[in-house]
């Protein structure tokens, strides 16, 4: 029961006991309480600092108990005093946080267009994506490329969209197609929709993009390495033209329980976004990143293709996509 004013279990005990036996000794305590000599000496040790036992002044070498109501009010004026110090601490540490704060302020470099804020580095778009989401009471937008997600971005977002959803935020998130076959993304995708948020995929997406509350969008500078830097963009007609991008692909995207469908020819999305890429005339390493797969997988796609248009190179498998009206034809 005093656990809480500072004593433990044992010293407690001990101190109870001396208060009802005030002539037991240490090896009395110890045989009536079933511990070593040593526990007993510990605790003694405890409630001497804490003022709780003190020397007999009629039985010379002999510890007392202290009172209860004396002691009971020892505890608590120590215990207020901690509070109390805990408390300036407290005050101290936010006056410094306020500090760091303004200062780190002064340091941004400021930018010629108040409009765009450049972010470099990954801990630096994390910490600029916190503090925004923070700030997000209706609707997050999310482009999220490059195939299955890492274990790292999953763990980084998942308290950042949990709060968002319990707020009530709604949340629509568009992944690539590939990620159908990852069962981590998969599994956090389950989650979000399981909290209320809504996820499609895509074959393809152009680049990183998170729009929030339709007034900011943080969007990466490089479609390669979206780890490598990113801006926040508060313009109105650039947040106009990046929503009517989101919403047209949203449109034409599929809730990933459903069963991704093909198009007339027999071809999937991504398939379909194959024969466009290697007609544009695309490594197999840059369509690999556009779909979110490995290198490998993108080679066996695009075999799989040629097998069905019957072609020997990608030139001839060009030429039978646009006679099959797999593309539209050009002069």
């Amino acid at each position: 029961m005093l656990t809480t004013l500072g004593l433990d279990t044992v010293a407690e005990t001990v101190y109870r006991t001396m208060l009802m036996h005030p002539q037991a000794g240490v090896a009395e305590l110890a045989v009536h309480l079933e511990v070593p000599e040593g526990d007993v000496r510990d605790a003694l040790d405890m409630l001497s600092e804490l003022a709780l036992v003190r020397m007999s002044a009629e039985d010379a070498g002999r510890l007392r108990a202290v009172s209860p109501d004396i002691g009971m009010e020892i505890l608590m004026a120590r215990q207020q005093a901690e509070l109390a110090a805990q408390q300036q601490r407290v005050e101290a540490s936010r006056a410094a946080a306020a500090q760091l704060i303004s200062e780190y302020s002064e340091l941004r470099p400021a930018t010629r267009h108040p409009e765009v804020e450049q972010l470099v580095g990954l801990d630096q778009i994390r910490d600029r994506l916190t503090g925004l989401t923070r700030e997000v009471s209706e609707e997050l937008l999310t482009f999220a490329p490059g195939g299955p997600q890492t274990a790292d971005n999953m763990a980084a977002s998942r308290p950042l969209n949990g709060d968002l959803l319990g707020r009530g935020v709604r949340m629509r998130t568009l992944y690539l197609d590939s990620v159908r076959t990852d069962r981590a993304t998969v599994e956090h995708a389950k989650w979000l929709t399981s909290l209320g948020g809504q996820v499609r995929t895509v074959p393809a997406l152009p680049t990183r993009l998170i729009l929030m509350d339709r007034k900011t969008a943080l969007i990466s500078v490089s479609s390669d390495d979206t780890a490598a830097g990113a801006v926040v963009l508060t313009g109105q007609g650039t947040l106009t033209a990046l929503h009517a991008l989101f919403e047209t692909t949203w449109a034409g995207a599929q809730p990933l329980g459903d069963t991704v469908p093909v198009d007339r020819h027999g071809l999937t999305g991504q398939q379909a976004t194959v024969v466009r890429l290697l007609a544009e005339g695309h490594t197999d390493e840059t369509i690999a990143k556009r779909l979110g797969v490995s290198p490998r997988t993108a080679r066996r796609i695009a075999s799989e293709l040629m097998e069905r248009l019957e072609a020997r190179s990608r030139f001839e498998a060009g030429v039978r996509a646009v006679q099959r009206g797999w593309l539209p034809a050009r002069a």
